[in-house]
């Protein structure tokens, strides 16, 4: 059983560097990937699936669900998902306490703003080039997380509009 994480004096964190927090990220994306590839089994087993875009828009919404189970889940069990514990970085909130299921939620959709941009670009470029949407992907989330730099406490635009805070974790002192 998951027991809530004990607050955090907002005083005494810091905010993990941005190269851990992108390494935590890419963690996170390899870890989804077999979360996703699961659930998009079950999915197409379930649904008897017999072609790869037969019921894609609703795989899509699907998926969506289960990535924001996945994080408000672990957000509002302790503030760290897998790859989060594993870079030592925890979610609070501004108080350093845990967050509600209400501001996961919102953290989880806002954050959606990592990829929205290149997204729409690559919607609106419509390019036959195969490379072209991964060089926007990659250009779009180096430059969110950018923007972070401008923030007092070094935090993303959905954690400063969600009002949460990541938060480097001191391990465990050996006894």
């Amino acid at each position: 059983m998951s027991h809530p994480a004990s607050p955090v004096d907002p005083a005494s964190t810091r905010t993990p560097s941005l190269p851990r927090r992108l390494a935590c990220f890419v963690y996170e994306g390899i870890l989804l990937f077999a979360v996703l590839m699961l659930a998009a089994y079950l999915f197409s087993s379930l649904a008897q699936q017999r072609h790869a875009l037969a019921n894609r828009s609703l795989l899509q919404v699907y998926l969506f669900l289960v990535l924001g189970i996945y994080f408000v889940w672990f957000w509002t069990h302790g503030g760290q998902t897998l790859a989060m514990k594993t870079w030592r970085i925890r979610l609070v909130g501004r108080g350093g306490g845990a967050i509600s299921q209400a501001r996961a939620l919102a953290r989880y959709c806002l954050s959606w703003l990592w990829f929205m941009p290149a997204l729409g670009v690559t919607w609106a470029i419509r390019s036959q080039q195969v490379w072209l949407p991964f060089v926007c992907l990659a250009l779009g989330v180096l430059g969110y997380a950018a923007l972070s730099l401008f923030h007092p406490d070094r935090q993303f635009p959905h954690d400063a509009l969600c009002k949460t805070r990541l938060v480097s974790v001191e391990p465990a002192a050996a006894n």
